[in-house]
């Protein structure tokens, strides 16, 4: 009986300490989902671009600052100190997008799922990959 417990507090402290790991890259939403995987630029962050920012009259090449067009999103964000991953709550877009800086960005209206990706992918570390 001692050797079976033994083996599930070592199991718990496994599980316990493999979790942990994962702490720098979770972030809870709104909705309460947690992201506990990589958020990537291009398969998370610029699909939100291209499905509702990237759009003519918005924030495509040549209209309205930072440029959104797939081409141009990264070096836009980067070189316009859109992000900041220091203090990612506070990043310009971020602070769009739920709508604490200005009109809820995009004009749609707010998308947690969108803003939980945005948070994550610049907590870690906002990388262009």
């Amino acid at each position: 009986m001692l050797c079976k417990k033994k083996i599930v507090g070592i199991l718990l402290v496994c599980v316990i300490a493999a979790t942990g790991c994962y702490k720098d890259m979770t972030v809870v939403s709104d909705t309460g989902t947690a992201i506990t995987r990589t958020v990537t630029f291009s398969k998370d962050i610029l699909p939100i671009f291209n499905n509702s920012c990237a759009l003519g009259g918005c924030h495509a090449a040549g209209v309205r600052s930072p440029d959104l067009s797939a081409t141009n999103a990264y070096n836009s964000l980067k070189v316009g100190n859109y992000y900041n991953v220091t203090n990612p709550e506070n990043s310009v877009i971020y602070l769009w997008m739920t709508g604490k800086k200005t009109t809820v960005m995009p004009v749609g209206g707010m998308n947690k799922d969108y803003n939980a990706l945005m948070l994550a992918w610049i907590k870690q570390g906002a990388q262009n990959n």
